[in-house]
């Protein structure tokens, strides 16, 4: 029997991702990890791939490393809007101090998420981001959402 009940929640399996971090093995946890819920529609491992990967794919969310050579994540997010991507950006790093999550704020970033939180957390900070919510997963704060002060 069908559901009477609707739901304004998106199916996350329709949400196209774009992985970007330079360690193969967290490309892989990752994408393993999301395969479940949403649509990996790419995995780069650098600022430059990300952003051509960005433009041509055009992913409702980015998980994005802070940490790459070259390019970092920040600057990453810092263009992406710039080229007038409207997609929403989840940090995915290994750093856990508070300074990184403001200035992944500052950049422009919904979602934050420690590495060693991948497996528990990313899908549901991917959810957030989609829907437009803030979310942060540090050793800190566990599934804690930011207040956005944001204009």
């Amino acid at each position: 029997m069908p559901s009477s009940t609707t739901s304004s929640e998106p199916r996350l399996d329709a949400v196209r991702v774009l992985l970007v971090d330079d360690n193969d093995g967290i490309l892989t946890r990752a994408s393993t990890a999301l395969k479940v819920s949403c649509t990996v529609v790419g995995a780069v491992k650098d600022g430059a791939a990300a952003l051509t990967a960005a433009q041509a794919l055009r992913p409702d969310v980015i998980v994005l490393d802070i940490s790459m050579p070259g390019m970092n994540g920040f600057e990453v997010a810092t263009r992406l809007r710039q080229a007038g991507s409207t997609a929403a950006i989840v940090f995915l790093t290994v750093h856990d101090d508070e300074e990184f999550v403001q200035a992944a704020r500052d950049a422009g970033g919904l979602g934050y998420v420690v590495k060693p939180r991948l497996a528990t957390d990313l899908v549901r900070a991917i959810f957030e981001a989609y829907a437009r919510r803030p979310f942060i997963a540090t050793g800190q704060r566990h599934r804690t959402k930011l207040d956005d002060r944001r204009a």
